[in-house]
C-alpha cells in the first residue's frame, strides 16, 4: 500500500488524496521543491507571513493558499493540489499540543483557514546525493534528523514566538 515507485509530484499527491500513500516523501520527486505545511486561522496570517520574512533561513516561505478558506495550492507549487488531502499525513495541533495524526483534514479545514508552505530539506537532498552525500535518513528509510538549538529567531507582529532556528 505504501510502496511507491518513482513518480511525479502530481502522482504522489493523487496517491495521498486517494489514501494509497502515507509515508514521508524524502527521496521522492528529486527535481521538485517539497514543503512543510502550516495552517492557521486567517487572523494570524499577516503575523506569520512577517515572521517568515524576518526568518527566511529556517522559515523560507514558498507560498500560501490563494485566500482564506481556499484549499487549493498556490499555482506556482501545483495547479490542481488540494491542501486538505494531498499530503501523506497531517499532524493536527490544538493549543500547541499534538491532538491527532490523520490522512486528510477535510473535517478541520474551514472558511477561515489559510495555509503556508515552508521550504524543507527534502528539496535539496537530491543535490547532496548526486555529490555522493546520501542523507542517512534516506539510506535508513527513517524520518529526517531534527535538532534543538539556542539560536533565537526574529519576532514578528503580535505572535509569541517560541520557535528556534
Amino acid at each position: 500500500m505504501n510502496s511507491v515507485p518513482p513518480a511525479s509530484a502530481r502522482e504522489i499527491r493523487l496517491l495521498c488524496r486517494s489514501g494509497f500513500f502515507s509515508q514521508p516523501t524524502a527521496g521522492l520527486c528529486p527535481s521538485e521543491a517539497q514543503a512543510n505545511l502550516l495552517i492557521l486561522p486567517s487572523k494570524y496570517a499577516s503575523d506569520f507571513r512577517n515572521f517568515c520574512q524576518r526568518n527566511p533561513v529556517c522559515c523560507p516561505l514558498l507560498g500560501e493558499s490563494p485566500a482564506a478558506g481556499d484549499p487549493s495550492f498556490p499555482r506556482i507549487l501545483a495547479k490542481d493540489g488540494d491542501i486538505r488531502t494531498d499530503a501523506p499525513k497531517y499532524h493536527v495541533y490544538l493549543n500547541g499540543k499534538l491532538e491527532k495524526v490523520v490522512g486528510d483534514i477535510m473535517d478541520e479545514w474551514d472558511q477561515d483557514s489559510i495555509a503556508f508552505f515552508i521550504g524543507c530539506s527534502f528539496s535539496f537532498e537530491n543535490a547532496l546525493a548526486e555529490a555522493g552525500l546520501i542523507p542517512r535518513h534516506i539510506e535508513k528509510g527513517t524520518i529526517v534528523s531534527m535538532y534543538r538549538t539556542t539560536v533565537r529567531l526574529n519576532p514578528a507582529g503580535g505572535m509569541m514566538t517560541v520557535f528556534r532556528c
